[in-house]
C-alpha cells in the first residue's frame, strides 16, 4: 500500500472520536473538581485531597462527639478505635484519664471550658500530617491546632511550637 492508495477519510468516525475524547476530558476535569471541592478546597497537591477530605471529617466526628460531652466515642476517634475498651492497654501514652482530663468541660486542663461548637479555620500538610486549626465556641483567637496523620488515621495535638498561620 502507497501513499496514493491510503483509505479514504472517515468524517463520521473522526467526529465520533473527537466527542468521545472530549467528552472523556470533561468527566475527568469534572471528577477533579468534585473532589476538590469535597476536600474543602484545599491549597494542596491532589495527592494530598484525601487526607483533607478524611482528616477535615475526623476533626469534625471528634469535636462532635466532644460537644455531646461523649468522651468515650472522642477517645475511640482520636485513636481510630472504636473498640479501645477491649484493649485499653495499647494506649498507654495518652490514655483514657489523660484525654479526659484533656478533654472534660469540667477539667482545669481544658482552657476551652465547654466546648458546644467548633468551625475548621484552616487545613495544611506539614510533613506527613494534616494540621488542622479549629476555632471553639466562636473564639477568633488563639485556634487549636490538632494533626492528623493519614496513615494511622489517628488524631494528636499539633507538634510544639507549629501553629497554622491565620492571618491578622
Amino acid at each position: 500500500m502507497t501513499l496514493l492508495d491510503a483509505p479514504q477519510f472517515d468524517a463520521v468516525r473522526d467526529r465520533r472520536r473527537h466527542a468521545v475524547i472530549t467528552l472523556s476530558a470533561c468527566i475527568l476535569g469534572g471528577l477533579l473538581i468534585a473532589w476538590w471541592l469535597a476536600a474543602g478546597h484545599p491549597v494542596d497537591w491532589p495527592w494530598n485531597w484525601d487526607a483533607h477530605l478524611f482528616g477535615r471529617r475526623a476533626v469534625n466526628h471528634f469535636l462532635a462527639a466532644v460537644e455531646k460531652n461523649d468522651l468515650p466515642a472522642a477517645y475511640g476517634i482520636w485513636m481510630h478505635d472504636k473498640n479501645w475498651q477491649q484493649h485499653e492497654q495499647r494506649y498507654g501514652i495518652y490514655p483514657f484519664g489523660r484525654f479526659e482530663q484533656d478533654w472534660s468541660p469540667q477539667s482545669p486542663d481544658n482552657e476551652y471550658g465547654a466546648i458546644q461548637s467548633h468551625k475548621i479555620a484552616a487545613a495544611r500538610m506539614y510533613g506527613n500530617v494534616l494540621l488542622v486549626a479549629v476555632f471553639i465556641n466562636g473564639r477568633k483567637s488563639d485556634a487549636l491546632d490538632l494533626a492528623y496523620d493519614p496513615k494511622t488515621k489517628t488524631l494528636s495535638f499539633s507538634p510544639p511550637g507549629v501553629q497554622l498561620y491565620l492571618g491578622p
